[in-house]
């Protein structure tokens, strides 16, 4: 590391089709933030670069569920992951997009010298063509029943029930999920980058050049080139995304996963018109924060396409992460099982160390990990609160009570004061030892470890009893307390950097570097410090029940969702079903039936008549929403009394698979008395 003059980092691109959610954070944001917030505090030149990923067919997907068009969808998103990351703290120097004029640019330009140079291969192959919509089908337009679980829905990439991948041709019946059309075979030509031409430079490269990476990517680039390259596809046929920039290629983008990374170096030319010598130079050391599932982009496609290119430098490291669950459950945004960036901020506001913490404490970094609520609440209660935020109030608070918040003159010192002064660089040298290596979680744990350092150097020495009887011992006892507080300041600084800038403005101190780190001399005598304010608060039970009980509701109506309908009834004749007479209706009035959680009694202009009907709805909707509501009701239905009110009809409801009922009503309005046929 120290043969480089500068540090790029890169962090993954999210796709701008959804919000951040903790996985991601835990996976990529967190630990490239610590990174480059330590690089900074060293005083490096360093970048982090970051942006949204705004083309390919999830983006596509999401415009069609809406109804409204793709650039629409990424404007929403893009919005709400670039606020939501800054209002996090995640110090980019610049968060981009791929849909900027500068990206489609330089993606152009990358894509037309490595086709000038001769580094594609043109193949034509067989594709799912929608003669109804008149356009080619990427994978996910397809759906059909899984080969393997006879599931029906499954995508023509990946079987969502039993997450088995897929061919589009694998599918039983396809359907194109733009018509609804049964698709037909069509030959369709693209470009393919030969990944396999390029196998002996990436063995080398990465099994003998780079063998200090971590174990996880190492050994998933290892299996990949294990089993043997295969050429791979850069242009799709797609009318979203960076056109292809050669002729006879109308209606053809860029592959997302080719015009993505390039995304990096767009951004970084946005930001500096010294962009090259952050891409181009050897003394530039460059490093890509992702996570498990993007390991084979960035470790060998991505530099396939940089070593073809031929003037780019390669990556020296890509600490991947693996994956973060949630409760025990894989997260999944499609099943909106995760926990939000953006409303966590909105629920636990002013928390985004806490947030930060506990996901750097339980990182994903050589397996899966699990976020739990309750881990969340006792790492707050029993760390941040009871070991960190305890120990600075403390040493600030008696500061103040002994000395009107000057530093006090050390004076002479006892064994265990100078074994505790000791500690202090053997801390550091831990932290940054580790964080050098990428090991955030054992950088966090030895950053505590100097607050536990200095709560048990209070605990042990007992200044508040020494006061009366031995001023000079206190005087010593405090001047180290704060030593330790003002070390506290820089070395959480990369972890929590909300708490250290609180730390350093009670404690009076400029801004902070990495050099001061270990020095036991920070404060000076006499410096006046400013009076204490608490870092962190307990989190209470309730707070916590509030987010398993979203959680429940989630998975509650996840269950509904994929619960199968239930069968249908027996047959009847069309004479018994014309025996009904189903009209449509007007409520007039609407109140709950006394001393019944269910029952609403409703007053309906049938159109022949004004009628009083009993209705078990009460649960789910207040009278006065009703009043004016157009219904179906069955008229001809014999009277009974209900809770003793005569009610005269029944009000047709739809009921869903988790028991939610809604009414069963015209789409426009319609006079009272109209039958249903």
């Amino acid at each position: 590391m120290n043969n480089f003059k500068r540090t790029l980092v890169t962090t993954a691109l999210p796709y701008a089709n959804g919000p951040v959610h903790i996985g991601h954070l835990a996976g990529v944001y967190v630990p490239a933030d610590i990174y480059v917030r330590y690089l900074r505090l060293k005083g490096e030149d360093v970048l982090l670069i970051g942006g949204s990923d705004e083309h390919g067919v999830p983006i596509t997907l999401k415009a069609r569920k809406e109804g409204v068009s793709p650039q629409d969808v990424v404007d929403k998103y893009h919005q709400l992951i670039k606020d939501s990351f800054e209002k996090f703290g995640i110090s980019f120097d610049i968060y981009s997009r791929t849909t900027n004029k500068i990206h489609h640019k330089t993606a152009s330009e990358f894509f037309k010298k490595l086709y000038d140079n001769g580094a594609f291969i043109e193949k034509e192959t067989d594709q799912y063509y929608d003669e109804e919509a008149g356009t080619f089908l990427a994978d996910r337009y397809i759906t059909g029943t899984c080969p393997h679980c006879n599931s029906t829905g499954a995508y023509g990439d990946q079987c969502e029930s039993c997450g088995t991948s897929l061919n589009a041709t694998d599918l039983i019946n396809p359907k194109s999920m733009v018509s609804g059309s049964t698709p037909v075979m069509r030959k369709t030509k693209h470009w393919y980058l030969p990944l396999d031409q390029h196998q002996s430079f990436l063995e080398k490269w990465i099994l003998e050049e780079h063998k200090e990476w971590k174990p996880n990517v190492y050994g998933q680039c290892k299996s990949w080139l294990d089993l043997g390259l295969q050429p791979r596809a850069v242009s799709r046929d797609l009318d979203w995304g960076v056109p292809v920039p050669i002729e006879g290629a109308e209606g053809k983008v860029l592959y997302v996963w080719f015009d993505a990374p390039i995304g990096y170096i767009s951004a970084t030319r946005e930001l500096t018109p010294e962009w090259e010598k952050y891409w181009k130079d050897p003394e530039t050391r460059l490093i890509h924060f992702i996570g498990k599932d993007n390991i084979v982009f960035h470790c060998i496609v991505f530099p396939t396409m940089l070593k073809a290119e031929g003037s780019f430098i390669l990556p020296d490291n890509v600490p991947a992460n693996e994956f973060l669950n949630l409760e025990g459950d894989k997260i999944s945004t499609s099943r909106n099982w995760a926990v939000w960036l953006h409303e966590y901020l909105v629920d636990f506001e002013d928390k985004q160390d806490v947030l930060r913490y506990v996901l750097t404490a339980n990182a994903p970094e050589t397996k899966d990990n699990d976020f739990t609520w309750k881990d969340f609440q006792a790492r707050n209660n029993n760390e941040l609160v009871a070991i960190l935020g305890n120990f600075v109030n403390r040493a600030v608070v008696l500061t103040h009570k002994y000395y009107e918040g000057k530093v006090p003159l050390m004076g002479e010192t006892e064994p265990f004061d100078v074994q505790t002064l000791e500690s202090i660089p053997a801390i550091i040298s831990s932290v940054e030892k580790n964080l050098d290596q990428f090991k955030f979680r054992e950088a966090l744990r030895e950053a505590m470890n100097l607050a536990r350092l200095g709560n048990k150097y209070l605990a042990d020495t007992e200044p508040w009893k020494l006061q009366k009887t031995n001023p000079e011992r206190v005087k010593t006892i405090m001047n180290i307390s704060l030593q330790i507080t003002a070390n506290l300041a820089i070395v959480m600084e990369p972890f929590l950097p909300f708490t250290a800038q609180k730390m350093r403005n009670m404690l009076n101190m400029q801004q902070a570097v990495w050099s001061d780190c270990g020095k036991t001399e920070l404060l000076k005598p006499a410096h006046a410090i400013n009076e204490a304010k608490l870092l962190f608060e307990k989190i209470e039970d309730e707070k916590i029940q509030e987010q398993l009980d979203r959680l429940a509701r989630t998975k509650t109506s996840n269950e509904a969702e994929n619960k199968e309908a239930e069968p249908a009834k027996a047959d009847v004749s069309f004479d018994e079903f014309s025996k009904m007479d189903m009209r449509v209706g007007t409520i007039l009035e609407a109140e709950r039936v006394p001393k019944t959680k269910k029952l609403l009694k409703i007053k309906v202009d049938t159109g022949i008549d004004k009628r009083t009907v009993v209705s078990g709805i009460a649960e789910f909707f207040e009278p006065e929403q009703l009043v004016g509501r157009q219904v179906c009701i069955l008229v001809n239905l014999a009277a009974r009394k209900i809770k003793g009110i005569e009610s005269q009809g029944m009000i047709l409801m739809a009921e869903d698979a988790d028991g939610r009922l809604d009414f069963v009503a015209p789409g426009t309005k319609i006079k009272p008395g109209s039958q249903i046929r």
